[in-house]
């Protein structure tokens, strides 16, 4: 451990300052590049030292002078790299992490212009699936020397082992590096690490002791915010979104059935398999206290993402699947009987449908269903003429996955209230692309998927006012939810882990609170109006094509765009997108019931997300042409 409290151990500052070192200019390009291992071009030498960049006298750009001195002979144009055996090469080069994350002027690099001519012509190998690696042989960082406020690598033949080499950086300094070189932080800890709040009852160490990884990620350093929405930045945070397909470039569609993941996301749930994964609660040891302090961090991030009144109304499931059938077999179970009503609408999806139908057929219940007009928004007027004395629960989503209809949540939740009925609400097409807060709705649950929100598969949220909470039985039996166990009594917890039984998806909810953090940082207004105007451009685009029809059409929606193609089978125009790399949903979408409302089993779905754009529009825009044109 570090001599110095709330600072990494010398293995970590290792770490660090390895990847620091590979981005300095004089040396390699920054950590998140390097080339694919291979044969370096005709007469390039091998370095006995670490690999280095070189470049010929036609390259454009910079140089590496420790590089050049290794050649023996001429070599092509072009960048190259020698290695040692005993050394692990770099990992692939990706030209849009390096545009993202580092200011190439600052260092004297190409710009992006000059980064894409190389591309072109062919001069780098490249993989969306770069990851760099770090040179394990190196137990201390190599020394570092100031030279005008640059810093630049020793020379071939300094010792790279030595604790005391020259001019060896501290601890602080390679944070500040981290921070001011890269503007990105590598670790997302939780906020309680460098500043523990009052209420200690997870932290099983001294908050003094705990070690600091890094500093979570302020306000400005993500580019979108430093200049205005810049959808191209943005992109460049999703590695995927460099994938190509059928030798075409990615354009994802899919977004109402899954989102894609920033790096950020990824990289935070990495770190904590590499650096925190333990079991949560209920242990002495330093990684317990790590797991259940990344855990906790995770649900007030989420709290306060919701406008919670508290982070005990934040219950971590697998989706919001699951989050619905824990309420049906709980407070659904408590609250409807035999000649009681549950009322959903005409736009729920399956999960919002199923488990209300279960429970109605298990108990003697009716299901009763709002309609909705014909540009698929549900009729106000007939839910008020729907409520009655027998109503007991109200379940309906805030926007449709099959139509993208925005709903009048507020109103429902209103005319239920006034008539003394909770309201469940479905928001896992809803949280984002608006801004949802739960004081201002006065929902009494709301359930959405870690997935639909750019975090990882396999959790997501139940929130739940505590007044109901506190009434509920749990759902499941097990490890997490009890205070106590004999074989003739039972104690259960308090929510929220009354409702957590056994060992949850602990990585995954961290990475969920990531994605949060990403999507607020971004800005949920601002990512509103971008994803408006992009609908709107989409419908301006796809609507007045020879034999397209919409189907949802309704004044307000969010970033959904169905429709059919005369002459076409839904799946033939899935297909012909896909050979462009264009990925969509051909289905029924599981909302079999809104899509028999407008007398189809299945459409085509294009759904958007703050990281497309208008150019990509234009390419599904223009295979549906071409294929109307054909019939």
């Amino acid at each position: 451990m570090s001599e110095h409290p709330g600072l990494p151990d010398l293995q970590s500052l290792a770490a660090m300052a390895n990847e620091i070192f590979q981005a300095l200019p004089t040396a390699a390009l920054p950590i998140v590049s390097g080339l694919q291992p291979g044969i370096p071009p005709a007469g390039a030498a091998r370095s006995q030292q670490r690999p280095q960049f070189g470049r010929t006298s036609e390259s454009p750009s910079f140089t590496s002078p420790a590089m050049d001195q290794h050649a023996t002979t001429a070599s092509p144009p072009g960048y190259y790299f020698a290695e040692n055996a005993n050394h692990y090469p770099l990992a692939n080069l990706q030209i849009d992490q390096l545009i993202s994350q580092v200011s190439p002027h600052a260092f004297g690099l190409p710009d992006e212009s000059d980064l894409r001519d190389l591309l072109a012509e062919n001069r780098f190998v490249t993989s969306a699936a770069a990851k760099p690696q770090i040179y394990p042989d190196i137990k201390v960082p190599h020394s570092l020397e100031a030279h005008s406020g640059d810093y630049h690598l020793p020379q071939a033949g300094s010792d790279r082992t030595s604790a005391n080499a020259a001019h060896l950086p501290g601890e602080p300094d390679i944070q500040q590096l981290l921070a001011a070189e890269f503007r990105f932080s590598k670790f997302d800890a939780p906020a309680s690490l460098a500043s523990p709040a009052p209420d200690s009852r997870f932290y099983f160490l001294d908050a003094s002791a705990q070690p600091v990884f890094g500093n979570t990620p302020k306000h400005g350093q993500f580019a979108a915010e430093n200049s205005g929405f810049d959808v191209h930045a943005i992109r460049r945070d999703f590695p995927i979104l460099s994938e190509r397909v059928n030798g075409k470039p990615l354009v994802w569609f899919d977004n109402a059935a899954t989102t894609q993941k920033p790096k950020i996301v990824i990289e935070r749930i990495n770190y904590f398999y590499e650096h925190e994964n333990s079991n949560i609660h209920r242990a002495a040891h330093e990684l317990a206290a790590r797991a259940t302090d990344a855990y906790e961090g995770a649900r007030n991030k989420i709290a306060k993402f919701l406008g919670a009144k508290s982070p005990d109304e934040i219950i971590f499931v697998r989706g919001a699947t699951e989050g619905i059938n824990l309420l049906a077999n709980t407070f659904g179970q408590q609250q409807v009987g035999e000649g009681d009503e549950i009322i959903v609408s005409q736009l729920e999806h399956h999960a919002n449908i199923v488990p209300w139908y279960m429970l109605a057929k298990r108990v003697g219940a009716t299901l009763r269903v709002i309609p909705v007009d014909d540009t698929g928004q549900i009729l106000l007027e007939e839910f008020r003429k729907l409520i009655n004395g027998r109503t007991k629960l109200v379940s309906v989503t805030q926007v449709s996955n099959a139509l993208g209809t925005v709903t009048p949540i507020k109103d429902i939740i209103d005319i239920a209230h006034a008539h003394g009925v909770p309201v469940i609400v479905d928001g896992a097409q809803s949280v984002s692309h608006m801004r949802v807060n739960m004081q201002a709705l006065n929902a009494d649950f709301f359930v959405f998927s870690g997935h639909k929100v750019f975090g990882p598969t396999g959790i997501g949220v139940v929130y739940g006012k505590t007044e109901h909470l506190q009434k509920m039985p749990p759902w499941q039996g097990g490890g997490n939810m009890i205070a106590d166990v004999s074989f003739d009594r039972v104690i259960f917890q308090d929510p929220p882990n009354r409702f957590e039984a056994g060992t949850g998806n602990i990585a995954d909810a961290v990475g969920l609170g990531a994605a949060v953090d990403y999507v607020e940082r971004i800005g949920m207004d601002r990512i509103a109006r971008y994803e408006h105007d992009l609908l709107a451009y989409a419908t301006q685009r796809l609507q007045p094509i020879p034999g397209v029809r919409l189907i949802g059409t309704a004044a307000n929606k969010a970033s959904v765009l169905s429709f059919v193609l005369a002459g076409y089978k839904t799946e033939e125009v899935g297909t012909e997108l896909n050979r462009e790399g264009i990925a969509v949903r051909s289905g029924h979408h599981c909302a079999q019931p809104i899509l028999r409302r407008f007398g189809v089993e299945t459409t085509v779905r294009p759904s958007f997300a703050f990281y497309n754009t208008c150019e990509e529009i234009d390419l599904l825009v223009s295979v549906v042409e071409r294929l109307a044109r054909r019939r």
